[in-house]
């Protein structure tokens, strides 16, 4: 409640209240942003094939490996401030902080500053030596190079959607994201033709045929680059747009509390630390595994371009793929950690653990599908999306190795934005460094004795993602005396999923014989979604009290009564 009566106000344009509507209004937000943080992958996914094509599974590998780079520096620097200033203004703004909250905003804007550019500058000054003695993959450094300013605006962006989303709004981000994801496509395939040709005439004078692929890889990044930019300038339009509001808010403010900004520096600091080391531990195991993985396969006799080829078909054909149904996690992950806090700040545990519970059951309503038609439509799927014949039985046989990736990526993900919104920030970092040693000892056996090539870093990778499962499952009954429903949870999914499975599967084949892959793909993707639902509704996986609560629950109970799956 805000001090003296005065009701919460939000940011107009997109309607943010300090109380919801709706007690679910998380999922809501949450799914706003998978929406568009799925668009966005689905984008990344179809820009890719042609990006693969241009730049073959060598230049993919080498754009992959920058990335992967890139990702975890950007880890370090920022890449977990919207997470971190969501949950201090989220405090602020439930409180009635306004002008506290926005003294908030103004610090992190400073912090990424510094961070940001420090960064960006050291990347860019050792990325030949990053790639050469970290990776083991020289020619990876010039793309690494060009994603260098990135590091620098992905920190400022990051702010900005902090901010926003500590008024439990995910709109503005999720815009932002397609925003990005358009620019990025069109500057990434441009650019990497144009620095392809450019490689090529290199290699023709100084004899290496590599240089070709890889200064297209950096060609390629340059469309990060310059779509994060396009990025930044929408969320700083958004904010000068919605200044009069914010204005309104802090006028309002009659709390009479105004933090000192070392104070605020302080708990910025104390939040984002442990937030930033388990992201990292989190994340950082693929660059890890990459760099085993070569050194490995280097000793066992492969090829730079070889084991890179390999590589670039796990990380540019499966991981691509995986992302997709892993935004949901992703994106409710943001969106519970405002709505934990302020339920934790009113000492409501019966609704956080009602959160907990239904962000838990929507993501496994999801992600268990998704993994099950990936797996029976394994080859389908890449046959259609990927056009190069080599390497397909190979993409195929890590998709169907992979499919439980998903599902344990997806819980790990949300559990752990779950421990964050309650508060226990040093939880995570303990179980993702108990599950990273577990992870690296099983990757190198996999490796060496069982001879497993990349299966071994998918097999160490579900285990990885399982541990932490695990580890986190406790943390969270033992913090909230919370117990997960299983059956309608995972057993009722699973059972549906499996029936899906083998009806695709069946709905393929038959349309294969006369209508072509990408027709029967289509089709058998769109039956599995009416098939998995009618299942889930027949086994009696969900109720329609439970589905109102979902998102669009009313639209989908109002169809479900039209075709007679529900009274």
């Amino acid at each position: 409640m805000v001090p003296h009566g005065r009701p919460a106000a939000g940011l107009k344009r997109f309607n943010v209240k300090e109380k919801t509507k709706s007690r679910n209004n998380f999922l809501v937000q949450g799914s706003i942003l998978a929406a568009a943080s799925i668009i966005a992958k689905i984008i990344g996914l179809i820009y890719r094939i042609p990006l693969l094509n241009t730049l073959g599974n060598e230049g993919i590998s080498y754009y992959s490996t920058s990335n992967e780079i890139y990702a975890i520096i950007l880890m370090i620097s920022c890449f977990n401030l919207p997470l971190a200033i969501s949950k201090l203004v989220s405090e602020r703004v439930h409180r009635g902080e306004y002008r506290n909250a926005h003294r908030v905003f103004l610090c992190a804007v400073r912090f990424a500053l510094l961070s940001g550019g420090s960064l960006a500058l050291l990347t860019y000054m050792f990325a030949g030596a990053i790639t050469k003695y970290l990776m083991s993959y020289e020619l990876a450094k010039y793309s690494l190079r060009v994603l260098a300013p990135a590091i620098f605006i992905s920190a400022i962006i990051g702010t900005f959607r902090g901010y926003f989303q500590g008024y439990s709004t995910m709109v503005p981000t999720a815009i932002s994201q397609v925003i990005e994801q358009i620019a990025n496509a069109v500057i990434t395939l441009v650019c990497a033709g144009i620095m392809f040709s450019y490689g090529e005439s290199l290699a023709a004078t100084e004899g290496n045929a590599s240089l070709g692929p890889a200064w297209g890889a950096a060609g390629g990044t340059f469309g990060t680059v310059a779509s994060i930019t396009i990025a930044l300038l929408f969320m700083m339009a958004i904010y000068t747009a919605q200044k009069k509001t914010l204005a309104r808010n802090m006028r309002r403010d009659h709390s009479g509390v105004r933090e000192s900004t070392m104070a605020i520096y302080r708990q910025l600091v104390l939040t984002i630390l442990p937030v930033i080391l388990s992201t990292v531990i989190y994340n950082i195991s693929n660059v890890v595994d990459q760099g085993i993985f070569f050194r490995v396969l280097k000793g066992q006799g492969y090829t730079d371009a070889q084991y890179g080829t390999i590589w670039g078909i796990y990380s540019g054909q499966f991981r691509v793929l995986m992302n997709v149904p892993l935004a949901l996690a992703s994106c409710l992950a943001p969106s519970i950690v405002p709505s934990l806090t302020a339920a934790m700040a009113n000492r409501s545990r019966v609704e956080a653990r009602q959160k907990i519970r239904v962000s838990i059951r929507f993501t496994m309503l999801l992600t268990i599908p998704c993994a099950a038609g990936m797996a029976a439509l394994a080859k389908p799927i890449i046959t259609m999306l990927f056009t190069q014949e080599n390497g397909v039985p190979l993409s195929v046989g890590i998709m169907q190795a992979g499919a439980l990736m998903i599902i344990f990526y997806a819980l790990s993900t949300l559990t752990t934005g779950i421990l964050q919104g309650l508060g226990r920030l040093r939880t995570p970092l303990l179980n993702c460094s108990i599950a990273l040693v577990l992870h690296l000892i099983m990757l190198y056996v996999l490796l060496t004795s069982a001879n497993q090539n990349i299966y071994a870093v998918v097999y160490a990778n579900i285990f990885f993602a399982a541990v932490i499962c695990v580890l986190n499952g406790i943390a969270i009954a033992r913090c909230m005396s919370y117990r997960q429903e299983w059956y309608k949870t995972f057993v009722v999914p699973a059972l549906a999923s499996i029936i899906m499975a083998a009806a695709v599967y069946v709905v393929y084949t038959v349309f294969n014989a006369f209508a072509g892959n990408t027709v029967s793909t289509v089709l058998s993707v769109v039956a599995g979604v009416l098939i998995y639902c009618v299942a889930l509704v027949s086994l009696r996986g969900i109720t329609i009290d439970e589905l109102a609560t979902f998102p669009k629950g009313n639209a989908i109970i109002r169809l479900l009564r039209r075709i007679g799956l529900a009274r």
